[in-house]
């Protein structure tokens, strides 16, 4: 985490008062909460349209705060330690993150998609883990506020940061890639994720591709090559090297030998052609992720040996391809953190493709964002779940019953049911359950489909 002076920090950005006294006192790392400061951590407050973080400042400095930044038009400044008053406290964090990555010799990897980008992080930074000293976001770290919080904590021993960076209108990944720098960059996919903010996936690709505009000269720009959307817009790029992934040979990583199972993957990648790998998330959709973390892998010179060690040791966030032990021997993937079209598809395919003995029920809520067709979305996606592979279809919300709409068409009479109460879904599940069967849970962060999986979770 950064360790600086207030007299270097005074160096890095603009300070409006005069701090000399000050200058010789240290900064060690930066807070938003001033319920979690540390000793010597610099307290950063927000003005928001509930609260005002400045009325905590006094209290930060009580609890140990080396020092705080102090907004210039919020008045009465605390006088119990070191104020830095700021023009505006967000864009000095923003600055201030901006400096002392310029100051890290360390390499950076910026990760962006509609989907996949925190699982995709995961598996980059177990794979680079295994050589080099490997910092990575933490939980939803990724916005204007949250990824100069991660470039703030980095390490000065820190050799390569994988950083994600998200958005929800155009112009914040440019902010945000300006700021990290990357050396290598990867989108993930182009979905529709966003549609209510941003009209349609032209639009998603162009805030998506933002994240070149960061690159570092020479760097690497990686992608999925079937996306006629970026496609077009690379021969844009100057003195940038392009490197595309996807399920078939035209692109530079491809899977080959690829066997699907319940746990995982197993496949060769084109670019380490020699060496059988595992990837212990399922899902043909987290092999295309880890394609793309390859070829990073490649761009620094990872041993295949070492690719295969983090591979095996790869673990994701939270609610996120989580294997759980359901109640009568049941087992239930909870990917309930996000969802959208693109990536609902990816799971309801991959729940189809498993073991064809067992008994399968899709759990599937709203998905959130996706502006003016969104019952559509919903209601295509219902009629393309396959009732020869998947016996039973729950679904959960206003917009749920869209999905259930759609899978009525193909279903026989009571094997889609729809609820707008978790309580009345979970009981009728648990007695629909005979025993052994898979269940996959899904839906946008916004349905809280957590409970859901608890509910039917085996006590441990």
């Amino acid at each position: 985490m950064i360790q600086r002076t207030i007299g270097q920090i005074a160096n890095m950005i603009k300070i409006e008062n005069d701090v000399k006294k000050y200058f010789n006192v240290l900064v060690k790392g930066v807070s938003i909460d001033s319920r979690k400061i540390s000793p010597g951590n610099l307290f950063v407050p927000f003005k928001g349209e509930q609260t005002d973080g400045h009325k905590y400042a006094e209290k930060a400095l009580d609890q140990g705060a080396a020092a705080v930044f102090w907004q210039e038009d919020v008045p009465n400044p605390p006088t119990n330690g070191p104020v830095l008053i700021v023009k505006d406290t967000l864009l000095a964090l923003q600055e201030l993150a901006k400096a002392y990555r310029d100051e890290l010799s360390v390499k950076v990897v910026g990760i962006t998609g509609s989907n996949g980008k925190t699982t995709t992080k995961d598996i980059t930074a177990a794979v680079l883990g295994e050589t080099y000293r490997v910092q990575k976001t933490e939980g939803n770290f990724n916005n204007h506020i949250g990824l100069p919080l991660t470039l703030l904590a980095l390490e000065e021993t820190t050799e390569i940061a994988i950083l994600e960076m998200g958005m929800s209108s155009r112009g914040e990944i440019s902010l945000l890639t300006k700021m990290a720098r990357p050396d290598a960059a990867i989108i993930t996919n182009i979905g529709e994720a966003h549609l209510l903010d941003l009209g349609s996936r032209e639009d998603i690709a162009a805030a998506k591709f933002e994240i070149t505009e960061g690159l570092a000269p020479d760097g690497l720009f990686v992608f999925p090559g079937n996306e006629p959307l970026l496609q077009e817009k690379v021969a844009s790029l100057k003195n940038v090297r392009l490197a595309t992934f996807g399920d078939s040979p035209g692109n530079d990583a491809y899977p080959h030998e690829l066997k699907l199972e319940e746990r995982g993957s197993t496949f060769t990648a084109s670019i380490f052609p020699k060496k059988p790998l595992f990837l212990p998330i399922a899902g043909k959709h987290n092999v295309m992720n880890t394609l793309a973390a390859l070829l990073v892998a490649k761009e620094f010179s990872v041993p295949v040996s070492d690719v295969e060690n983090g591979l095996n040791s790869v673990k994701l966030s939270t609610m996120r391809m989580e294997w759980r032990k359901g109640i009568k021997g049941t087992t239930i993937l909870n990917d309930s953190y996000n969802s959208s079209p693109t990536a609902l598809r990816a799971v309801i395919e991959m729940l189809e493709s498993m073991d064809g003995s067992k008994e399968k029920i899709a759990v599937l809520g709203d998905m959130l964002e996706l502006g003016d067709k969104e019952k559509e979305y919903h209601e295509q996606i219902g009629e393309e779940i396959d009732p020869a592979k998947i016996k039973y279809v729950y679904t959960y919300g206003d917009l749920g019953k869209w999905i259930a709409r759609g899978a009525e068409k193909n279903f026989p009479a009571g094997y889609v049911l729809s609820f707008r109460d978790q309580d009345e879904l979970v009981h009728s599940l648990k007695e629909k359950l005979s025993g052994g069967e898979l269940i996959v849970v899904k839906a946008s962060r916004g349905m809280k489909m957590e409970k859901v999986v608890e509910a039917l979770s085996a006590a441990e």
